[in-house]
């Protein structure tokens, strides 16, 4: 028998090939997970074993999923999507729930009339040894209801999707399903007791949730920010970590200790903290925790499955896996277009919600463990929902050819969304298009409305479009990612194209559609630090600005400015650090205030663009300026498509090509008369 250390050691080898195997693939890491669990399980290659302290480890996983999932439920959120959460939200799950009572109740009355008239074939009496009573259907119910927020969230992260309409939608859902794992923790356990006993259990276990939630939400939020600033006033990162660490297992021990489960109090832990201004740092530092334990979580999982069950129920798993999923798709799809959303934002709704979830599995394990569902249903309903899980990176995929194919009047919605963008942008010309109407893209805006530019802003939020819209600003509803919708801004009128919020994957996105369509306009990036550099300016990008490399150098230049440094001095040594990183701003531009005696005769910038009849056109640099090279220095070239080249001697010129050259006055002079006159 193997020991805990060859144990783990396994898990995370397995976990490694798995992950890495994914991320080729372009899949999610837990769909690796559960490959693997599969593959090393008992019923595969049988490398591993269940082993009691595994599991025990890896229930850890779903303690932290919960912690995770509380620090997101702070209650200003949950007011703002209060209609979504627990409108759309409590009635997918209680619908499923119900329907899938429904369904075993009228399958097994089918059964009965079948085998009373002694009818039934093959395929009904197979279906009659299903063994499953009505609690075993009610704790089936709370399974299939769930959907994959680990899945679900990050493509549509990745595909940036979680501020469109139907990204709200899918998320208030994922909320709600999320939260009302809590309550089912509770239930399933219940179920397997007699009438009047689930009725005390629930009843006691509900009075005792309300008292301990009532006490810890009443008071906790104080006692929790006055403790985390108390650990954090210590400035120990270890420190701070094991307090965490210590608060989410306490309020989890907590909880088991009052008779409900690890889960809620790692829950109620995540929403204390949330209300704290340390959310973010301890989302930051719990997440190896979460990742790592739910990895091995779903390893445990996909251990469970049977192949041999799983062969000779073919036929059952083939139904599980598909009656769930169109079944969600229709419910979620008749409930989103219920709650006033368009078909085809309701079809996408559905289609990114019919498949199963990581809380499925743990509701499906919990019941087996209560004896709620038989050991031959489980391992099959465990594949029909791994294959349902395996689906959905693809359904996600190809969801807007569907919908464009099932509703028409999906086609006619966009239609009408680039018209109405069109529309605004049909007198503009030389205008900049603004991706992102954020805080960074509205200063960029009032700053272009000062100096009498025209500019075109794209937005994924109706509630800031539209406010923007009553201001009289030029911004429309609509995604930057799409071509159509840059298109209908005025791509190829463009002069310029501004990236402003930091999501380095919708900026490559953006990237490559613009060098595709319209290659003449700059594009410039913003983002978070300048790790990205390098990657987006060979995607395209004309200029990146990362805020760490600028805030650090306006941090920078105040701290020389209030130590009495004098400011052009400031300037200077600022513009110096930024050479290394821009290549159109190496150096300084001349300015009205450089015209003292002392700083005609030094260094500065100048930039030249070559016009159709410049006489530089078709030559190389090196024959365009042999005369003046030992006396300036060209800085960087920007292309007429916009893209910026390292200079090199041999590099041929063509006409809107942009030359910044370095120099003093008369030599700048003389190179620019050379450039365009000969």
């Amino acid at each position: 028998m193997a020991s805990t250390l060859e144990l783990t050691l396994l898990y995370l080898f397995a976990a490694v090939i798995g992950v890495v195997l994914c991320r080729l693939a372009k899949l999610p890491p837990m769909l690796g997970y559960l490959a693997v669990g599969v593959v090393i399980g008992p019923n595969a290659l049988a490398l591993a074993r269940d082993s009691a302290g595994i599991e025990y480890l890896a229930e850890f996983g779903v303690v932290f999923l919960m912690f995770v999932i509380g620090l997101e439920f702070n209650l200003p959120k949950l007011r703002s999507m209060r209609s979504l959460v627990f409108g759309l939200g409590f009635s997918q799950v209680t619908l499923t729930m119900a329907a899938t009572l429904i369904g075993h109740l009228a399958l097994s009355a089918a059964l009965a009339w079948l085998g009373a008239r002694g009818m039934m074939t093959g395929m009904e009496r197979g279906l009659l040894g299903w063994g499953v009573d009505w609690q075993s259907a009610v704790a089936l119910g709370g399974a299939l209801a769930m959907s994959s927020t680990a899945i679900v969230v990050k493509m549509m992260a990745d595909r940036i999707e979680l501020d469109t309409e139907h990204g709200r939608r899918v998320m208030g859902v994922l909320l709600f399903q999320d939260l009302a794992v809590v309550p089912l923790l509770v239930l399933i356990p219940a179920l397997g007791d007699s009438a009047a006993e689930m009725t005390t259990t629930l009843a006691w276990a509900f009075a005792k949730a309300a008292l301990l939630l009532t006490i810890l939400l009443a008071g906790g939020q104080r006692v929790m920010h006055f403790w985390l600033k108390l650990v954090a006033q210590r400035k120990s990162e270890e420190l701070f970590m094991m307090n965490v660490l210590l608060v989410t297992l306490g309020l989890a021990w907590l909880t088991e200790h009052f008779g409900l489960s690890l889960a809620l109090g790692a829950f109620i832990a995540g929403m204390l903290i949330a209300e704290t201004d340390y959310k973010h740092q301890v989302e930051t530092d719990i997440r190896p925790f979460h990742d790592l334990l739910l990895g091995l979580f779903f390893i445990t999982i996909g251990m469970k499955l049977d192949w041999h069950s799983l062969v000779d129920s073919w036929a059952l798993v083939l139904v599980l896996a598909t009656l769930p999923v169109v079944f969600k798709l229709g419910l979620v799809t008749a409930l989103a277009k219920a709650f006033g959303a368009p078909t085809g934002v309701a079809l996408r709704t559905g289609l990114y919600l019919a498949q199963a979830g990581e809380f499925g599995f743990v509701l499906v394990t919990l019941a087996a463990d209560h004896h709620l569902i038989p050991a031959r249903v489980e391992s099959p309903l465990l594949a029909a929902m791994v294959l349902s899980m395996l689906a959905t990176p693809l359904i996600i995929q190809y969801s807007n050819r569907i919908v464009m194919r099932v509703s028409s009047t999906d086609w006619l919605m966009q239609s009408l969304a680039m018209t109405k963008i069109a529309t605004r942008s049909i007198n503009a010309d030389r205008h900049v298009i603004i991706c992102g109407y954020g805080r960074s893209g509205q200063n960029l805006a009032r700053l272009l409305d000062q100096e009498g530019i025209p500019y075109m802003a794209l937005d994924l939020d109706p509630d800031r479009v539209q406010q923007a819209q009553a201001a009289g600003q030029s911004v429309s509803f609509g995604d930057a990612t799409r071509l159509q919708s840059l298109q209908a801004a005025g791509l190829g009128r463009a002069s310029a194209l501004v990236v402003t919020y930091p999501h380095t994957a919708s900026a490559r996105k953006i990237l490559r559609l613009v060098r595709e369509h319209a290659p003449q306009v700059p594009v410039a990036v913003r983002t978070i630090d300048d790790a990205p550099l390098d990657e987006l300016q060979q995607a395209g990008a004309t200029a990146v600005v990362p805020e760490a490399l600028e805030g650090s150098l306006m941090l920078a230049s105040q701290t020389l400015a209030l130590v009495g440094v004098p400011i052009r001095r400031v300037i200077r040594l600022v513009q110096d650090q930024r050479v290394a990183r821009y290549g159109l701003l190496r150096g300084y531009f001349h300015g009205a205030d450089d015209d003292s005696v002392d700083e005609l005769e030094l260094q500065r910038l100048r930039s030249v663009t070559l016009t159709p009849d410049a006489a530089a056109i078709g030559q190389t640099l090196e024959a365009a300026l042999h005369e003046v090279l030992a006396d300036v220095t060209v800085v960087s070239v920007r292309r007429a498509h916009g893209r910026v080249e390292t200079p090199s001697l041999g590099l041929e010129l063509a006409a809107g090509d942009t030359l910044v050259i370095s120099g003093r006055p008369r030599a700048l002079a003389h190179t620019e008369a050379l450039l365009l006159k000969g």
